[in-house]
């Protein structure tokens, strides 16, 4: 390769083109080149060989400092990457930028794996309707692996500390060649954190976490229903050697009421009357949730399976205004028990009955008797 060649140009940018502007044109350009979609070509593996040592100059800040002044005489007699130690390196850096999100890729702050961040948690919450209703604070006792008071979470005996794992040079991840792909795994020595704790703490063995009972504060808001979920940040497990914690998640179950049943923010109720009450009409007293009584009014005639609605009387809208409508279903009862007085007037009142007064019951026993005359 000549040496002659200037760097940015073989990769096709300004020479006050930024990291992240050289790194993409590098990319494009070493997957146009490579050698294993070109194959047999010897131009190709060429080219691909150049951008390649270009690219791992420009990429470092120092390297790239020395070429703008010096230009390619900063690199000779061994002062400067060539091709052949970057032809691994380079289209490592492709592969990661390809595959990185399927094999947990490092991070951008110096090459180390990012900490492994500690387990969500689940707490199943039973409460009432009412509660439900009004909301509600209360503490909640749960058994979690928590930091280490010890080590304050670095997994190391006080007075000691972590050192780099050589095995990956603190970056959590080793990687090797195979043919065209580069397999990365976690690091067997430091298990993917990147460091090494020679002298572990001894209340937690290294971890940086032990296990506890921690007792919680829960605010339940007004109007949530079965399956509403709570977030408490940072209350779940505490991740290894001072890695972020994660949430505890509360679910929420509320009871079965006596007396009223829900759908979203509307509450169903159904009301038995009496046949008088159905008849003449009335009203019923309904007590809320809220508290107060709800006063219904009862048209005359009305029908069993009749529903009754009352506007803003049902549950409050979770985190904001209003309320949902509550319903009454109308349930006609026939008494089973008569006294001799009530017996009396209801023959008095099917006496003034006539087929013009119930016009239903006159067409049906019509149609009855057509089925009988076999009309």
């Amino acid at each position: 390769m000549s040496t002659q060649i200037d760097y940015y140009e073989l990769l096709e940018c300004e020479r006050t083109a930024d990291a992240g502007t050289i790194k993409t044109s590098y990319r494009k350009l070493a997957m146009k080149y490579h050698p294993d979609k070109n194959a047999g070509c010897k131009d190709s593996e060429s080219k691909f060989k150049a951008v390649s040592e270009a690219y791992d100059i420009l990429k470092d800040p120092q390297k790239r400092a020395a070429y703008d002044r010096f230009g390619h005489a900063a690199f000779q007699n061994g002062g400067g990457g060539g091709a052949g130690a970057q032809d691994f390196g380079g289209f490592s850096d492709i592969f990661e930028s390809v595959f990185g999100e399927f094999m947990g890729g490092r991070g951008g702050g110096g090459g180390r794996q990012q900490a492994r961040r500690g387990a969500d948690l689940r707490y199943d919450m039973e409460i009432t309707l009412e509660e439900a209703f009004h909301g509600k604070s209360t503490e909640i006792t749960v058994d979690v692996s928590a930091e280490c008071d010890t080590c304050h979470g670095s997994g190391a005996k006080p007075g000691t500390h972590a050192s780099t794992c050589r095995q990956c040079n603190g970056h959590g991840k080793v990687r090797a060649q195979q043919g065209f792909f580069v397999v990365e795994r976690a690091c067997p020595v430091c298990q993917g954190s990147g460091q090494v704790i020679a002298d572990p703490c001894t209340d937690c063995r290294g971890e940086g976490r032990v296990d506890k009972t921690k007792t919680l504060a829960v605010n339940v808001p007004a109007g949530v229903d079965e399956g509403t979920r709570i977030r408490l940040t940072g209350e779940g497990e505490a991740g290894p050697r001072g890695a972020p914690a994660g949430d505890l998640y509360i679910f929420l179950h509320v009871k079965r009421h006596a007396f009223f049943e829900r759908e979203g923010t509307t509450l169903f109720a159904r009301a038995p009357i009496s046949f008088t009450t159905a008849a003449l009409g009335g009203s019923l007293a309904i007590p809320g949730l809220d508290g107060s009584t709800h006063e219904i009014k009862i048209p005359a005639g009305v029908q069993s399976g009749k529903q009754l609605r009352q506007r803003g009387a049902g549950m409050p809208v979770l985190q904001g205004r209003g309320a949902g409508d509550l319903v009454i279903q109308i349930e006609v009862e026939t008494p089973t028990r008569l006294s001799t007085r009530q017996r009396e007037l209801l023959e008095m009142f099917r006496e003034t009955e006539t087929g013009d007064e119930c016009p239903a019951s006159q067409g049906f026993f019509a149609k009855l008797k057509g089925v009988f005359a076999g009309e």
